[in-house]
């Protein structure tokens, strides 16, 4: 499906016509350059390379000046493939924010915010145990039983436990095109998408 490298500018809020306040991300998008068309026949299957972001030459290996040379293009930071791109592209040719248009739902694919080592009640919605009652003062925030005893005397396999939470690919579906300001390559699109501000993203039609 066709998409755009993008980067998380923060979030704001626009009023729709009936005065409803609708709170929304900015997300600077583009210009991507193709640096790889990839087919069938020579890499198994089709692609389109997509790279974003000006990088220092001097923060580029070779190899990566020699895959950027082949675009004509300068080293970029953010490289993704797309597959089945809508439309045949070329080597070298420039992707805008006008690939999408207002009114549109499209996906977006980030890195949730990483919050390290988190307890149950944080992690997967637990309650706690209980209130301070019958003398419990330090059970709250507690998992509380495993359910595990001499039979079969291990925990299984996916438990939901205390451990590190955030960090993981997140991909949100069916957000509306609320405005394309083509000028600033800026696409505002209605509700949150996942990572902190300036994180990379990947938005598809």
């Amino acid at each position: 499906m066709s998409g755009i490298i993008g980067k998380k500018i923060g979030m704001t809020s626009l009023y729709s016509a009936a005065g409803k306040n609708i709170p929304c991300t900015v997300i600077e998008a583009g210009p991507c350059v193709v640096t790889q068309v990839k087919t069938v026949d020579k890499d198994g299957y089709s692609a389109v390379q997509l790279a974003f972001d000006e990088k220092k030459e001097k923060h580029t290996s070779a190899a990566m000046k020699g895959h950027f040379g082949k675009a004509n293009t300068t080293p970029k930071r953010k490289i993704v493939e797309f597959r089945h791109f809508e439309a045949e592209k070329q080597l070298g040719e420039t992707i805008t924010v006008e690939l999408f248009s207002e009114g549109e739902f499209i996906d977006v694919i980030g890195t949730s915010k990483g919050k390290g080592f988190q307890g149950v009640v944080k992690r997967h919605g637990f309650s706690g145990v209980g209130m301070q009652t019958h003398g419990q003062h330090n059970r709250l925030r507690a998992p509380g039983s495993l359910g595990a005893s001499s039979f079969p005397s291990r925990v299984f396999k996916g438990m939901r436990m205390a451990g590190q939470t955030g960090g993981s690919r997140v991909k949100v579906q069916n957000l509306e095109v609320l405005k394309v300001i083509p000028e600033q390559n800026l696409i505002v699109v209605q509700g949150a998408i996942p990572g902190p501000k300036g994180s990379y993203v990947m938005l598809e039609k």
